[in-house]
């Protein structure tokens, strides 16, 4: 029991989304598209914490290409599940100027985080950057950024699982899961 509710509850409470067999196979799919793209890019990849930990961590041994691997963690959720203002907690320990950088990401939602680091990137010198994304969720609104590379599309519900927490949980599940609307 992690505080007042059982871990289990938030399963209980969601929909499968999508398997893990559908998941590996979108991971390989984008890693062949962004090889065929990037491949004499020779880019800084930048895997963008917590959430797409998961995700960089099977789609970088598939990238057919050299490049560098750093990290940034950047966020609006701190845990919960309402996004706020992004607060930076690491940005990129190599040096941005003048280089090509793939960031990714596990889901693109409202696209305030992402653009908030893309900007960041180009400020910092970058000389292009690109997006790929494991999910992207459907909302009626514009987003302020577009993914490079997207993988799958998600319904605007709360999905976790695959490196995605729901409340600091459930971030090792193999699959994509949505918490049922109340």
């Amino acid at each position: 029991m992690v505080g007042k509710i059982d871990p289990h509850q938030y399963l209980e409470g969601s929909d499968l989304i999508f398997n893990e067999q559908l998941v590996l196979q979108t991971v390989h799919s984008l890693a062949a598209l962004i090889t065929t793209e990037c491949e004499s890019d020779f880019p800084i990849v930048l895997s963008v914490m917590n959430g797409a930990l998961v995700f960089a961590g099977q789609l970088v041994p598939h990238l057919a290409f050299p490049l560098e691997l750093d990290y940034i963690h950047a966020t609006r959720y701190q845990g919960g599940v309402e996004g706020k203002e992004v607060t930076w907690l690491v940005r990129p320990s190599k040096s941005l100027n003048n280089r090509n950088v793939l960031i990714l990401d596990d889901i693109l939602d409202k696209g305030m985080t992402l653009k908030a680091i893309v900007d960041d990137c180009y400020l910092n010198g970058a000389k292009q950057v690109k997006v790929a994304v494991l999910l992207e969720k459907e909302l009626t609104e514009t987003k302020p950024i577009k993914a490079d590379y997207s993988g799958l599309k998600v319904p605007d519900r709360y999905v976790f699982g695959f490196g995605m927490d729901v409340n600091g949980l459930w971030r090792n599940l193999p699959a994509i899961y949505a918490l049922k609307k109340p």
